[in-house]
């Protein structure tokens, strides 16, 4: 009876956490004839058209395109540089780690959005504004804090022997990591992927302010100016939301087996 109710619980919460999926999808491949206010639970005929208009409209491909290079930059470059910081907190106990390593965890309280005005000074004194890299840069050091916590609290859960045996065998402690420890840790990389990758996708507050050239928009600012021209349509609004979120499902299903077990192990050990 417990298992009974538990999954029914469980069934209840997938129910719910589908429904505004659900009506993305509908409302996107909706008909333009049909009226929303009379519409039923299954469509009768689906729009293929809607996302193809959308497509052509919002100029998502573009936009795409550099949502892509922002994203795996950004993710690469917070992944290795938050494995390389966590190694070092994790195996290198003196009183200035952990110092450095509390005031990270302290800058992780901080909201980003606050940092936006020091922010657009910075990247207008770099040359920054409008530009690809800059934004790499900036998207993967607000990934930076919450990705070395993760990987440091996974490290301390590995055992020091297999790194101390490769040092034995004339590793060096980098050679050692990266070629023995790194690859370990799939479970948290696939996990930070995970997150760093939407978050990157999903940029929109720092994204407005320093991509304010139409040919650098990404995903979010497309969206955002479609909106604001179909407002009133939506159907079309839905489809164009519904191509720019893909691309993150795709990310997350690719990677989810290691996602709960990065999560739990770590966050949980250490």
């Amino acid at each position: 009876m417990r298992k009974i109710i538990l999954y029914a619980i469980l069934a209840f919460v997938a129910i719910v956490s589908l429904v505004p999926f659900y009506m993305l999808v509908y409302t996107a491949l909706m008909p333009a004839s049909v009226n929303m206010a009379d519409s039923r639970l299954l469509l009768k005929a689906i729009e293929w058209r809607n996302l193809q208009h959308a497509w052509e409209q919002s100029k998502l491909g573009h936009a795409m395109l550099n949502s892509v290079v922002i994203m795996a930059g950004s993710v690469l470059l917070s992944v290795f540089a938050s494995a390389g910081a966590g190694y070092v907190f994790a195996r290198v106990n003196t009183w200035y780690n952990r110092a450095f390593f509390a005031m990270l965890l302290f800058s992780m309280m901080i909201p980003g959005i606050i940092n936006t005005v020091p922010l657009y000074g910075l990247m207008k004194s770099i040359g920054g504004i409008n530009t690809l890299w800059a934004m790499i840069l900036l998207i993967a050091t607000g990934f930076i804090p919450q990705s070395v916590f993760l990987y440091t609290q996974f490290i301390r859960s590995l055992s020091k022997e297999i790194e101390e045996s490769a040092v034995i065998d004339g590793c060096t402690p980098f050679t050692a990591f990266w070629r023995i420890s790194f690859p370990l840790l799939l479970p948290i990389t696939s996990t930070l992927v995970i997150l760093n990758a939407i978050g990157a996708w999903n940029n929109y507050a720092q994204s407005v302010f320093f991509l304010q050239s139409q040919d650098k928009q990404t995903v979010p600012l497309a969206i955002g100016r479609f909106v604001q021209t179909y407002g009133a349509d939506y159907t079309q609004m839905a489809a164009a939301s519904l191509i720019g979120m893909l691309p993150a499902v795709a990310v997350y299903f690719v990677f989810q087996r290691y996602f709960v077990k990065g999560i739990s192990a770590g966050a949980v050990k250490g």
